[in-house]
């Protein structure tokens, strides 16, 4: 996956569509994602002996292709690629953002 924990994104579609957050949880292997403040669950607990019922709400994942990352640099957003970069004869892959031509840096 492209997108990773810390991540600042903007959501594509559902009733949270144009909103943005941050990751704050990734499942590569069912390939969604945990957004904080995005697509809220209520739970209903029942009451227990000494506790009283309640509401709990949380966070519920969306899949990876509902949202588009964030630049943290110039708060672009767009689909997210791979470029090697060499630096003192060592090579670094870093993550660009593609966004109508324009290749920027997001690490």
């Amino acid at each position: 996956m492209k997108i990773k924990t810390g991540d600042k994104v903007k959501i594509l579609t559902g009733k949270d569509r144009g909103k943005e957050g941050v990751i704050i949880q990734v499942f590569p292997k069912v390939e969604r994602v945990v957004v904080e403040g995005i697509n809220m669950m209520t739970r209903h607990l029942r009451k227990r002996a000494n506790q009283p019922g309640q509401k709990i709400q949380f966070a519920s994942p969306i899949h990876v292709s509902n949202v588009k990352l964030i630049s943290p640099k110039s708060g672009k957003s767009g689909r997210v690629g791979y470029k090697k970069i060499e630096a003192d004869g060592k090579t670094r892959k870093i993550r660009v953002i593609k966004s109508k031509g324009i290749k920027e840096d997001v690490e």
